[in-house]
Order: C-alpha cells, then structure tokens, then sequence
C-alpha cells in the first residue's frame, strides 16, 4: 500500500465501457466448435455416400467435429456389420484429415461416431495447396516469358 493512499478519480461510464470493449475483443478470439451431425443409411448409394461424405469434408475444415450416424431401420439391426462398413468407409473417405473422437457403438437403434479434424494434416494440406498453387503460377509465367521472347526475335 502507498503512504500516502493514492486515489485515482475517473469516469465510470468510460470505465464500465472500455471493460465491455475488452471483453467483446476476448470473445472473438475463442473458436466456436459446433458438433455437425451427419446421418447415413445402411442401404445408401454410392452417390449420397459420396455426396455426405463431402459435406463432412467441409465441416472438418471449417474445424468443426462431425458427428456421424447410422440409423438402422426393422430388421436391419441384426445385421450391424454392414453399418461398420459404412463408418469405416467413411473414415477410409477423410483419410488423414479426421481423428476418430469416439469409436463406433450401437445405441439403440443407431449406430455413432464423433469426429474431430486432425490439426496437422489440415495445415499440411494447406499448406501443400498453397505451393502447388504457386507452382502452377511459377509455370505459367516461365511459358509467357518464352512465347514473348520467341515473338521478340522473330
């Protein structure tokens, strides 16, 4: 404590305000993960499957983590390897871009898997991207260069 006591006289108002402002700026900052839910089918064709597996691309690059589940429908309980195909398919699909959160379990007549996106690969493939990108560029450019050159000596 100082000697003497030190008191600071300020505007509440301005205080209350820049304290909101602060704490405004912090929320925007946290990430917002929202869990996307994905439902399949036993019998689902190639192109929804394709079509479903799509969309959960796009939900783990966003970094949001996919919920994904198999509903079974009469008697399509007794049979629920035919869902583990299904689910591992998927993930077969994602390849390195999901991690399995939760594995596979029947719960009453659905089977569940949660998905997170894995943060490495999400950034390689960003990253690889974005060089193979610039490669393409660097190409481009090198062959305008050359038909220039070749249209100055004519």
């Amino acid at each position: 404590m100082a000697n003497p006591p030190v008191c600071r006289i300020m505007d509440y108002g301005k205080f209350r305000y820049e304290e909101a402002q602060k704490q405004k700026e912090s929320r925007k900052k946290t990430s917002h993960i929202t869990i996307k839910e994905v439902k399949f089918r036993p019998k689902i064709g190639k192109g929804d499957f394709d079509t479903k597996v799509r969309h959960m691309h796009d939900f783990l690059n966003d970094g949001h983590k996919v919920k994904v589940t198999l509903q079974f429908r009469g008697r399509e309980v007794a049979h629920p390897e035919l869902g583990s195909r299904i689910l591992d398919a998927v993930l077969e699909e994602l390849g390195p871009l999901a991690k399995v959160e939760t594995q596979a379990r029947l719960e009453g007549r659905n089977m569940t898997m949660v998905l997170v996106p894995d943060r490495k690969s999400s950034k390689k493939s960003d990253n690889d991207s974005k060089t193979s990108q610039n490669n393409e560029e660097r190409q481009s450019d090198a062959k305008n260069e050359d038909q220039q050159d070749s249209g100055e000596a004519v």
